[in-house]
């Protein structure tokens, strides 16, 4: 809803059609490979065995197991296997989804498919061995409790290299100036908004893995608030900028502060994450402007919002982190949280940049190669007519006809 609302009309069904499929193509990358290269057992890198086709021993840590020292003997104690698989599935599919934004209104239905498969199936697993599988980056002390990382900036680096590697929309950038194309509805997209901010007190609370009611209440409250404060931070920023409380970017601002928030809601203060919320609307809003300037088109601000805030978010948990407001926190290693110490944020950037450059790197390559063997953009005049048609023979809006095309 929010990525079809923010783009144009004649797209509205392949942006839906991207969004259905991409979970059912989760669903059976992550079963058949995802899920044992991420918490299979295996080495610092990936996992090499134990968890093909979600079968044998589940020997990654919990949260709290991570920072205890002895790798070989953690397990999700009291976790049905197929409940952590479920759990986790939905995270992987979400960090899939992120690209689909990204690369809205100019990639070819096929070219997407591939690329989620490749996603979910080696990239997002590889990366989140690292972090929640007990990798290397978990084993140097990095802290990440529900995904500004693993799901996050993951989504964010692939969706970036893709939108690079895509070009821009056809009159998007003119004379070397932005010309806007606004969306079909903001309707939906608010509607879609609401959904994602309500379905995030799953999300984060969720990860606790468990019916630990204090900790799932005070996470509930940081989620929210830094959630609240993104949203009137960047219609604030707007505000001063344009002139004008724009909605499209203070839906972003939502958004923005929910992602940078999901690294550390666990670690945090209230009053922390009412700061990390200001800050997030502020960089989102910054985020956009600075992906225009260096043309790198994205519709619906998908790379502002996940990658820019799931960096900010995981480097914000090294800056305010306090192993003591909150009793999943405090499950982790003393020696790791030191409230925010130099330790705990060179931690934060090891991973951060590691993960990075893996994603990107890869992703990049993924796309070249599926651009050579199938294609990556369709033709000018699909992209002008629309993707509905040209895609799928079938349109949202059958009965409207727009009176214009944006032309180069």
């Amino acid at each position: 809803m929010v990525e079809s609302g923010l783009c144009r009309a004649k797209n509205t069904a392949n942006i839906l059609a991207k969004n259905y499929i991409v979970f059912a193509i989760s669903s059976v990358a992550f079963l058949l490979i995802g899920f044992g290269l991420m918490f299979g057992n295996g080495n610092g890198i990936v996992g090499v065995s134990g968890l093909w086709f979600v079968s044998g021993t589940d020997n990654s840590p919990m949260m709290g197991d991570m920072y205890k020292g002895d790798y070989s003997a953690l397990s999700w104690t009291g976790i049905p296997l197929w409940a952590k698989f479920f759990f986790q599935l939905v995270f992987a599919g979400t960090a899939a989804t992120i690209v689909s934004g990204a690369v809205a209104e100019r990639i070819k239905f096929g070219a997407f498919f591939l690329f989620s498969f490749i996603m979910v199936g080696f990239v997002y697993p590889v990366a989140g061995h690292w972090i929640w599988g007990g990798g290397w980056a978990a084993r140097q002390g990095m802290l990440d409790f529900a995904g500004s990382t693993v799901v996050h900036s993951i989504g964010g680096w692939a969706a970036l290299a893709g939108a690079m590697m895509l070009g821009p929309r056809i009159g998007k950038y003119k004379d070397g100036k932005v010309q806007p194309i606004p969306g079909h509805s903001l309707t939906s997209a608010t509607l879609g908004v609401f959904v994602l901010w309500f379905g995030w007190f799953g999300f984060n609370p969720g990860s606790t893995m468990a019916a630990d009611w204090a900790s799932i209440a005070h996470i509930a409250v940081t989620t929210n608030t830094a959630a609240a404060t993104a949203s009137i931070s960047a219609l604030l920023m707007m505000w001063i900028i344009a002139g004008k409380p724009d909605l499209s970017m203070t839906l972003n601002g939502g958004l923005a502060g929910l992602v940078a928030i999901t690294a550390p809601c666990a670690f945090v203060s209230v009053p922390s994450a009412f700061i990390i919320g200001v800050i997030a609307g502020i960089l989102v809003v910054l985020g956009v402007f600075f992906f225009d300037r260096i043309h790198v088109d994205d519709p619906v601000g998908a790379t502002s919002v996940h990658l820019v805030n799931g960096v900010f978010g995981t480097l914000a948990l090294g800056l305010f982190a306090n192993p003591t407001v909150c009793p999943a926190a405090a499950a982790a290693k003393p020696g790791l949280l030191m409230g925010g110490g130099m330790t705990q944020f060179m931690s934060q950037l090891y991973g951060v940049l590691g993960v990075g450059v893996f994603v990107f790197t890869v992703s990049i390559i993924s796309w070249w190669l599926i651009k050579q063997v199938y294609g990556l953009r369709v033709s000018r005049q699909e992209e002008l007519e629309g993707l509905d048609i040209g895609e799928h023979g079938n349109a949202a809006y059958p009965d409207f006809h727009p009176a214009e095309q944006i032309e180069a």
